[in-house]
């Protein structure tokens, strides 16, 4: 699955070629996604302008004239921007067609993407929208820290992977970038949330954002589904410390690293250096 790191890059890559410009058609090959297509999607956004991209975790808002897109890449989603005489592949099932510009393609092979229209302004749309509004912080924002993890993590009794990767604790860390922080910081995935100190907790977020931060400056991390936005695959699993390497030694201490599994995800990590 796409994750923060991965959308980022897809933001910052279609954003240059998007942004100001006028939408001339959206072309619905597909409109069986997680959530249908709505049917008037097309009639609303035509001759429209596109006045930003952002994005909320890992959904892609792009703010219009009146109302915005709300674009989520789901289980195995990309989007690519081409000439709109392009032939589709196989599961290209949405082209947004900017005038006398680019078109941004969306290929999602699983279907569990999204594509939406609201009325309301990108602003609106993080503070109310069903999809949005429940999210906690931005892990690269100031709003995140390790005063927020403490204050959350002390009112619950649950493995600390287990915060790190719940949506309205802070979004965005996803299974790999969770081994990966925990192993920097020094921290044993199942460790109870209540009985993590301050410190620790500020090194956890230190970590969290110094991980994702690299993600998103190599490219994301390499996932079968995953392509950059330029159609080469993200480059960061190069760096993986853990995840991915039970069995194999510590890169610090050559312990053999010990896989479990943690809410059905698996969790690396190296039972000397993480306590």
């Amino acid at each position: 699955m796409p994750e923060l790191p991965e959308v980022e890059t897809t933001l910052r890559g279609i954003r240059p070629h998007l942004e100001g410009r006028r939408i001339e058609r959206l072309l619905v090959r597909e409109p069986r996604l997680r959530q249908p297509v709505a049917a008037d999607t097309a009639e609303r956004i035509a001759g429209t302008h596109i006045l930003g991209l952002e994005r909320r975790s890992k959904y892609l808002l792009l703010g219009l004239e009146h109302g915005s897109l709300l674009i989520h890449l789901g289980m195995s989603g990309s989007l690519r921007i081409l000439d709109p005489a392009t032939p589709p592949r196989r599961h290209d099932h949405i082209d947004l067609v900017c005038t006398d510009g680019p078109c941004l393609r969306m290929h999602d092979p699983r279907r569990f993407g999204l594509f939406l229209w609201t009325p309301q302004t990108p602003l609106e749309a993080r503070a109310t929208h069903p999809l949005l509004r429940h999210l906690g912080p931005e892990p690269l924002t100031p709003e995140f820290d390790g005063d927020h993890l403490h204050r959350i993590g002390h009112t619950r009794r649950i493995a600390v992977k287990s915060l790190i990767m719940d949506a309205s604790v802070v979004v965005g860390v996803g299974n790999i970038y969770a081994n990966e922080s925990l192993f920097l910081a020094g921290i044993h995935p199942t460790c109870p949330s209540n009985r993590i100190s301050l410190a620790r907790y500020r090194r956890l977020a230190e970590t969290i954002r110094a991980v994702l931060e690299a993600a998103i400056d190599q490219g994301g991390t390499t996932l079968r589904d995953f392509l950059r936005d330029d159609g080469q695959p993200g480059y960061f699993a190069q760096s993986l410390r853990v995840y991915g390497r039970g069995g194999q030694p510590c890169r610090d201490c050559a312990t053999p690293l010990r896989e479990l599994r943690i809410a059905q995800r698996s969790s690396v990590y190296c039972p000397r250096c993480q306590r």
